[in-house]
């Protein structure tokens, strides 16, 4: 039996999954770009194509895949920008085909924003503060939050006894990240924030941009956190191109959505945690095909020496003073 999950998930099977569900697909299968999960579009007779998306089995629990869900519909509902799952006559959004759980979504065409224009990172900012003003009416209860442990300290412990590190690195990589872990802390520290409800993987990819407005997809990730999570990832350049795009960000927030800036001093650490999880991902993911043929250059001394930089970059940066806006109280 092979090892990865995605072994048993053939076209056939995709296509049965689908008809299954009262749909008669016309056999026209599309595999969109994911590699934690499997996406694909798929043709309909007479009808728009549709797109299934199959679960990493015994990645998510049933339960919390329902809460993703349940939060999607909720920020539907309210009229929010988003591509939802698609419900069945009984209410369902999740159903089962031999050990995969999948979802259909409707599918909706449109490209990244251009992060360079400031109108429109306000107009992005005014959706992450309705997001996050309704994120923060009710908590998740069965899905993880965003924390040092799970995206810092388990990802260099598995990296540490994973063998992926070259043996002439594994020293480097080890005591840099046991002091950024320190710091990262120490920043943490110096922020009580409250958690709310997330995207949590709100990078420009996962925003469809078409007729002047930004339409967010994929809540796979979504977690509680620290507000500013959702923000970070759209912030770019130099120092000053930073604060002037955190300015445009939060003019927009906070129409509909009151920021806490003593968050601005989690954007580096939250950055750093985020290096080090990807890197941990990739390993974890290994045993899928998928992950050699696209990150061939993962497994490579090269690889290594760059990532060790980028942590010792990031260190250096958790040494400076935090992000502030313009003219801001922080």
């Amino acid at each position: 039996m092979s090892q990865h999950p995605y072994s048993e998930l053939t076209p056939d099977l995709i296509l049965d999954a689908i008809e299954a569900q009262g749909y008669l697909c016309d056999g026209r299968l599309t595999v969109l770009n994911s590699y934690e999960n499997r996406v694909f579009q798929i043709g309909i007779e007479d009808a728009p194509p549709i797109i299934a998306k199959f679960y990493r089995p015994e990645r998510w629990s049933h339960e919390q895949i329902a809460e993703e869900h349940a939060f999607s519909l909720e920020l539907e509902a309210a009229e929010w920008p988003i591509v939802a799952p698609m419900q069945s006559p009984d209410g369902a959004t999740t159903h089962k085909i031999n050990n995969f759980t999948f979802a259909l979504f409707p599918r909706f065409g449109g490209h990244a924003p251009e992060l360079d224009n400031l109108d429109t990172i306000e107009l992005l900012g005014r959706s992450l503060g309705r997001l996050h003003a309704i994120g923060a009416s009710s908590t998740f209860k069965h899905r993880p939050a965003i924390d040092i442990q799970s995206y810092g300290v388990d990802s260099r412990e598995f990296l540490l006894s994973s063998g992926y590190i070259p043996d002439n690195m594994r020293e480097a990589y080890d005591t840099l990240t046991r002091d950024l872990l320190v710091a990262i802390e120490a920043r943490f520290k110096q922020c009580t924030y409250k958690p709310i409800r997330l995207h949590a993987d709100c990078h420009p990819g996962n925003i469809l941009w078409r007729d002047e407005r930004a339409v967010f997809v994929d809540f796979d990730d979504c977690r509680m956190g620290p507000a500013v999570q959702d923000l970070w990832m759209l912030l770019s350049g130099d120092r000053q191109d930073q604060s002037d795009q955190l300015e445009a960000l939060l003019e927009g927030y906070e129409m509909f959505h009151e920021f806490d800036e003593s968050e601005l001093v989690l954007i580096e650490p939250l950055r750093t945690l985020r290096m080090m999880h990807y890197a941990a991902w990739i390993a974890r993911r290994w045993n899928d095909p998928a992950f050699p043929a696209t990150f061939q250059w993962f497994n490579t001394e090269r690889y290594w020496a760059e990532h060790i930089l980028e942590l010792r970059e990031q260190f250096a940066n958790l040494q400076e003073d935090p992000l502030t806006r313009p003219n801001g109280n922080f």
